[in-house]
């Protein structure tokens, strides 16, 4: 065995054998982690240092080192290179890695398929140090976590935070972001904030007298003002993720209801699909197809297709996160998304146009949450396999990604914000559709709403609800039909005594 080998070997067991000692470790990937620590070495003696609490510290030499790192060890890190791209992390989060951590060596990756890049490489238990698992190939949590392929991440969440070390981790992040990314513990670290809501052109808005309905009701009178103006009031990515209607169906639900009704969804509640308030935000959305409010075609477009008809000017509303904005500009800037996309070179965002983004309307004026009410969810999720070679200096990236230099520079740079407090605070965000986005979430407080089902249970939501509802926007399934088939696809979850369950 090599002498680099050899020290990198001892620097994992180590880490892990702190990790199993402060009692962090247990769970579906102990085994396997076990294993991959202890390869022959069973006989070894275990590593004498006591464990730590994982949290604030006092002694500054565990605070600066708060998992081991080998200062002269490795560390793979593979990005996922889609709308964010990968230069957030060779030229901000790397360099700050480096710069404390100058002999460490950082081999760095990215891929559009991360499936496709990385799927052999689990098998043959050799994967990267640290994945951003992101994108239409991204690899199933649920399947990693159950065959025990990822790493715990409590000890980076209980580790001292990288600005303060009397502040652990966990208490810097935005209240959720931890629970996003938790299955019976936390596997996932998930980095952007996205809000979700409808966007709109706030120039053509503003020229046409038009302001954003926060009723369903002046959603539809609008729509119908809209129409009369050439402009088709909607579009959805009905050709592969109708899901993106999910967003609006299942917060308006939930503002006339109580959030409750979101966690009966996600605790496979009998019946949860059925309640009153989601029959009713299902036939609102339906009633966009009966109405003809839809961009013709929109069945059959991908996200990107029916963003772009959007940009263009074609379509009054989309229902997006907040990677919209860099997203499309991408579209447009991109040639080879130009083709891809069948745009003219000469194509740009229509007339002088504005993003600007909106809570999902009320359905009652007697709803039970405000109309401040918005869906926002932690995403963009990291990884840290179990069988990575380097799992100390993965989270010793995490932390240095989760610092507020760190999360600055990745709003700056992409524009989205981060899972970190404060981070977007004196930030100029200059993106007008971000800037929404975040005054939307300081006046929601604490009326935030999220759901896990879609995550815990991918094959639930794709293709499982996901067919469904795109039969239901595209006028093949009655309100009816569809909850039925939402029950079916929650039952068979249910039903399936292989699958771990989880609940909140």
């Amino acid at each position: 065995m090599s002498r680099s080998i050899e020290r990198s070997t001892a620097s994992r067991r180590t880490f892990l054998q702190r990790v199993a000692l402060s009692g962090l470790a247990a769970g579906p990937g102990s085994a396997l982690l076990a294993a991959c620590a202890g390869g022959g070495d069973d006989d070894e003696e275990p590593d004498t240092a006591e464990p730590t609490d994982g949290g604030a510290t006092e002694d500054p030499a565990a605070a600066d080192n708060p998992f081991g790192l080998d200062p002269e060890g490795e560390l793979e890190i593979f990005i996922f290179d889609g709308g964010f791209g990968d230069a957030y992390a060779t030229d901000i989060h790397e360099p700050m890695l480096q710069a404390k951590w100058p002999n460490l060596t950082i081999n760095h990756n990215k891929d559009a398929d991360i499936t496709a890049a990385l799927q052999s490489r689990f098998v043959a238990g050799d994967p990267p140090d640290f994945i951003n698992n992101s994108g239409n190939g991204q690899m199933d949590f649920a399947t990693l976590v159950s065959n025990g392929q990822l790493a715990d991440l409590t000890p980076l969440f209980d580790a001292p935070s990288w600005d303060d070390p009397s502040v652990p981790v966990r208490d810097t992040l935005v209240p959720g972001t931890i629970e996003q990314g938790t299955f019976d513990k936390p596997y996932v670290l998930n980095y952007a904030f996205t809000v979700f809501g409808f966007w709109y052109n706030k120039t053509l808005f503003d020229s046409n007298g038009w302001t954003a309905p926060r009723t369903w009701a002046e959603m539809l009178d609008l729509c119908e003002e809209i129409k009369g103006a050439g402009i088709a009031p909607w579009t959805y990515p009905g050709g592969i993720a109708p899901r993106y209607m999910h967003w609006p169906l299942l917060s308006m639900a939930a503002a006339l209801a109580g959030p409750e009704i979101l966690v009966d969804i996600d605790n496979l509640v009998e019946g949860a699909w059925k309640h009153e308030a989601i029959l009713e935000a299902a036939n609102a959305l339906r009633g966009l197809r009966e109405n003809d409010y839809f961009l013709e075609g929109s069945e059959g477009l991908t996200h990107i297709q029916s963003q772009v008809q959007w940009a263009l000017g074609k379509v009054a509303f989309v229902s997006c996160g907040t990677w919209l904005e860099n997203e499309v500009a991408k579209s447009f800037e991109d040639p080879a998304l130009q083709e891809e996309h069948e745009l003219n070179p000469d194509d740009e965002l229509a007339g002088d146009f504005e993003f600007a983004m909106a809570t999902y309307p009320l359905l009652s004026d007697d709803a039970a949450m405000p109309y401040e009410t918005v869906f926002a969810r932690a995403g963009e999720p990291y990884i840290i396999p179990s069988q990575a070679s380097h799992p100390e200096a993965a989270m010793e990236y995490m932390r240095a990604m989760l610092s507020m230099e760190g999360a600055r520079g990745f709003t700056e740079m992409v524009t989205s914000l981060t899972a970190v407090l404060g981070s977007s605070e004196g930030v100029d965000l200059g993106a007008p559709g971000l800037t929404s986005a975040q005054e939307a979430l300081n006046a929601a407080g604490t009326n935030v709403l999220n759901y896990k089902w879609d995550s815990w249970y991918p094959t639930m939501n794709n293709p499982g609800i996901d067919a469904h509802t795109g039969d239901l926007l595209a006028g093949r399934k009655t309100v009816e039909e569809w909850a039925d088939g939402c029950e079916d696809e929650a039952r068979i979850i249910r039903d399936d005594d292989s699958l771990e369950k989880y609940t909140r």
